[in-house]
């Protein structure tokens, strides 16, 4: 029993025990007393509140004479659940003047803009072919609890329980410097590397301290949705740029952008790949007109053939651009755990924005995913991971093909492939009735900032959906495909 819940007034002309048994049928009528859970003892209550046991003891005898509460031989007592509905809830009076909270609440700018819809139960469907999610399987639970373990233990206890302020686990940088950049290209010295709830945190502090009202962010068309949001959020424009078959198009210039928001080694959605001569122009724009550049490096380990391109900022000569890495995409969206890598001054700033809202990541988490890393264990999770997922998307690839009315060849990465249907495709209405024969999809639409979006689009995810299920999946998605196209 929580200890407000009874509160006594010893000058009040009622009884002490009237007003302790009023107080517990007040508990049962609201909820707050839950019929599984045991009531205190008439001792333990008497301790709690500074009074006689009697005065207890009679109020529980009312409340058991009347059926309120029950006692059960040698478990103690219990509130009786059939008896809520009769328990009298006292009225409280209202106050003389509500609170207008729409009024006084800030207008958001971002009203207009769709957001993502994910239901959380989405591992109880059969096919589950949502981006986003992972296979919790292929999670290395077991080296992952070792390491929370270890991370309660001299010598790294203090780093995981103390209030760092503003800091990072020196341990964690270090292996983001170590073992995480390099394998993307990048050298960073430790003080350019930021850890973040996630790159979606990163997105959100360099918006707090890089736009405000009139700034012009320049962002990939169809794209990051939530970026969307963020960057709004802070008052700035933005101007869609069209992708293709290889990645965002580069504009005539970048004059008046004051940053711009890339996902060039799998582009989201769509999974192309931004080519090496686009990165080289991109960045000669970003230094001729001083435009931000933001890598967002999204699913960058997953490629299943050829090798990998150098992250954009491996090619960065003039420190034009902020990388964004995660390791919540691979291991577990859950963890919330990112990186930023930028220069020392903006890290700097960075850091002073973040110790006040979030202070820093959890200490903990910090301190187990370098034991994770450091051990040899986070890289072999990725390479099991990979393996694992490149069956999966060679089966989902050979399923589309095989079972919907148009050919597609993929990108050879990421974790989710871009469908284009015919014109007359409305991939909203087959969420809806795929979803009702158990798999899931996300309509395209929501991806695209120019009216009118397009319809024809839906994204199927493949991570969380098991090899075996794949197959089934995409023939269901197929036969609403075609009951839709052919109802016209």
């Amino acid at each position: 029993m929580p200890r407000t819940l009874i509160a006594v007034n010893r000058d009040s002309p009622e009884p002490l025990y009237r007003q302790v048994r009023r107080a517990i049928e007040h508990g049962i009528a609201v909820g707050t007393l839950h019929p599984d859970r045991r009531l205190p003892s008439s001792r333990e209550l008497a301790r709690e509140l500074g009074l006689s046991r009697n005065t207890i003891t009679l109020a529980y005898q009312e409340l058991i004479a009347e059926g309120f509460v029950e006692s059960r031989l040698r478990t103690g007592l219990f509130v009786n659940g059939e008896m809520r509905k009769h328990c009298a809830v006292e009225p409280e009076t209202p106050p003389a003047a509500a609170i207008d909270w729409r009024g006084r609440m800030r207008h958001v700018v971002d009203d207009g803009l769709p957001h993502l819809q994910k239901r959380p139960d989405w591992y109880t469907y059969p096919y589950p072919f949502l981006a986003g999610q992972v296979d919790v399987r292929a999670f290395p639970a077991r080296a992952w609890s070792r390491c929370l373990r270890d991370a309660l233990f001299h010598p790294h206890v203090y780093h995981s329980l103390q209030d760092s302020l503003a800091a990072d686990d020196p341990m964690l940088v270090e292996m983001i410097q170590r073992e995480l950049l390099p394998t993307r290209g990048i050298e960073a010295s430790t003080d350019q590397i930021l850890v973040t709830l996630g790159s979606q945190q990163g997105l959100e502090l360099l918006g707090q301290v890089l736009l405000g009202d009139g700034s012009t962010v320049a962002v990939e068309e169809p794209g990051y949705l939530d970026a969307r949001h963020i960057f709004l959020r802070t008052g700035a424009g933005l101007r869609p740029m069209p992708v293709d078959g290889s990645g965002l198009r580069p504009p005539a210039g970048l004059g008046g952008v004051d940053l711009l928001h890339l996902t060039p080694s799998h582009h989201h959605p769509t999974n192309v790949t931004l080519s090496i001569g686009r990165r080289r122009e991109l960045l000669a724009l970003a230094r001729e007109s001083g435009t931000v550049v933001v890598e967002d490096d999204y699913d960058a380990e997953f490629r299943y053939q050829g090798s990998p391109s150098p992250a954009l900022k491996a090619l960065d000569r003039s420190g034009h651009v902020v990388y964004l890495g995660t390791v919540s995409k691979f291991l577990a969206p859950g963890l919330r755990i990112g990186y930023l890598v930028g220069s020392p001054e903006l890290v700097s700033e960075l850091r002073n924005v973040r110790r006040y809202v979030h202070r820093h990541p959890p200490g903990h988490s910090q301190r187990a995913l370098a034991l994770l890393v450091g051990s040899g264990e986070y890289h072999r999770a990725v390479r099991r991971y990979r393996t694992k997922l490149q069956r999966k998307w060679e089966a989902v690839t050979g399923a589309v093909n095989r079972y919907l009315p148009w050919r597609t060849t993929p990108p050879a990465g990421g974790v989710s492939l871009w469908m284009t249907g015919p014109e007359g495709l409305d991939a909203r209405r087959l969420a809806r009735l795929a979803e009702r024969r158990g798999a899931l999809l996300e309509p395209g639409d929501v991806y695209f900032l120019d009216e009118p979006r397009p319809l024809n689009n839906f994204r199927l995810g493949f991570a969380a959906t098991p090899v075996p299920a794949i197959d089934p999946g995409i023939r269901v998605v197929a036969e609403v495909v075609d009951s839709l196209l052919s109802a016209g």
